[in-house]
């Protein structure tokens, strides 16, 4: 039996990119690219060399053909030993998050002192496919042999064979049932009742806020500037739209469930390209390099659900740790919740403050209690933001405990949905 008394775990520092909305063509940087461009300024302010690090982890959904295990790859170029091992996370939506938690059980058990975790995501390379009958053709062209066979394999050329289909487009449809994201949350907006308007608002303050915290410097410590080859300097989050009204909210038409859907590209995440990093440490690893952390991370939960509803994955993942802990509404003074669809965020909501849900699946007695929305993304998220994939669980993670040290609070939860039906949860302390 393992006697080995539990380390406290702290994250001490972290950077992010501005998060860059993919256009008509591969952005101008690939996923290790954006994991250097934020990852070099961060250690570069740090007081400790670069092989005080035990691990890399770094999460990426589409990772790319040249850079097989991109945190290997990363490591590297920001000047890790070769003896640093690296290894690659993937769950979907949650990957960027599941680095950090790995490195919270790792430095937990006492195995590791301190560990670089990171998610990234360059959606605008997510890779073109062929279709499944062009795949078969280009196979018995393969296997023709002699100008008789290629000829009639030839025969079967299709013009549809060289229209390729985007990646990204089929691993947003869940294959057990058939649903798109989007589709799953208009599932949640017919079943809490969110109409369009709510989700609108909803998606206007995302950006309003996101606008202030740019403005008033809120973002400065956690975004590192990225820098292409031509010199190009990037600086600010792409997707923001200052001036997000109703009026520009309600023209856009329902894409998932037309014409009376709820979620739209206004009220949706954002496909998006961005990284981040946050510097998890023993408090060990605190005390012999003099580090000041911004939180303590003191507990993590993942919960699996029925795949329709994937969106409150945030709600079953997140209240085992509200019940181990014996915490209400009342003291939670920061929440993060991954803004995959406005719909989806305020199903979260309303599902908290429902009795009989909370009472028939989450084992209360009554209804957990209504969410204070000052208390929830309160810089925007990613409606705003954008939603690179592998990248928002590590950013929701790194902003909740800057925002905390900010503004002074005492407890924070991070938490997102996870295409496929899962959902992730990280409970911070202030130090």
């Amino acid at each position: 039996m393992n006697t080995r008394k539990t380390q406290r775990v702290f994250l001490v520092d972290g950077a992010r990119t501005p998060f860059l909305k993919a256009r008509s063509g591969p952005g101008p940087f690939t996923p290790v690219d954006l994991a250097v461009q934020c990852g070099r300024p961060l250690l570069a302010r740090q007081p400790f060399d670069r092989a005080a690090f035990d691990l890399v982890i770094l999460g990426c959904v589409n990772v790319i053909a040249d850079e097989m295990n991109p945190a290997r790859v990363a490591g590297l170029r920001l000047g890790l030993p070769e003896e640093t091992v690296a290894f690659s996370t993937q769950i979907n939506c949650g990957s960027g998050m599941q680095s950090i938690d790995t490195a919270y059980r790792y430095i937990r058990s006492g195995d590791h002192q301190m560990i670089l975790a990171g998610g990234t995501e360059a959606l605008s390379h997510a890779p073109l496919t062929l279709r499944s009958s062009a795949v078969e053709w280009f196979g018995r062209m393969n296997a023709a042999k002699g100008p008789l066979d290629q000829a009639k394999a030839m025969a079967g050329l299709r013009p549809e064979f060289f229209k390729p289909v985007v990646g990204l487009e089929r691993g947003l449809t869940d294959p057990i049932t058939s649903l798109s994201m989007g589709q799953t949350a208009e599932v949640l907006a017919h079943r809490f009742g969110i109409d369009r308007k709510t989700a609108d608002t909803y998606a206007m303050q995302s950006h309003h806020r996101l606008a202030a915290a740019h403005t008033e410097g809120r973002l400065k410590e956690e975004m590192m500037p990225a820098f292409d080859r031509d010199g190009t300097v990037y600086d600010q989050d792409t997707g923001l739209r200052p001036d997000s009204d109703l009026d520009g909210l309600s023209k856009p038409k329902p894409v998932f469930e037309p014409p009376y859907g709820k979620v739209t590209a206004g009220n949706s995440s954002q496909i998006t390209d961005g990284a981040s990093w946050c510097i998890l440490a023993s408090e060990k690893a605190v005390e012999l390099h003099g580090l000041k952390p911004l939180a303590e991370i003191t507990d993590s939960e993942w919960a699996g659900l029925d795949p329709s509803i994937m969106g409150l994955g945030p709600v079953l993942s997140t209240t085992p740790i509200l019940q181990r802990h014996n915490l209400n509404n009342e003291d939670i003074d920061l929440w993060e919740l991954n803004e995959a669809f406005a719909a989806q965020v305020l199903s979260c909501l309303a599902a908290w403050n429902d009795d009989d849900f909370c009472r028939e699946v989450l084992g209360y007695d009554t209804a957990f209690g209504r969410i204070d929305r000052d208390k929830l993304n309160v810089d925007g998220g990613a409606i705003s933001l954008g939603h690179p994939v592998g990248t928002s669980g590590n950013r929701i993670v790194l902003h909740l405990a800057n925002a905390m040290k900010q503004r002074g609070g005492k407890r924070g939860i991070a938490t997102e949905c996870i295409g496929g039906g899962l959902g992730g949860a990280m409970l911070l302390e202030a130090v």
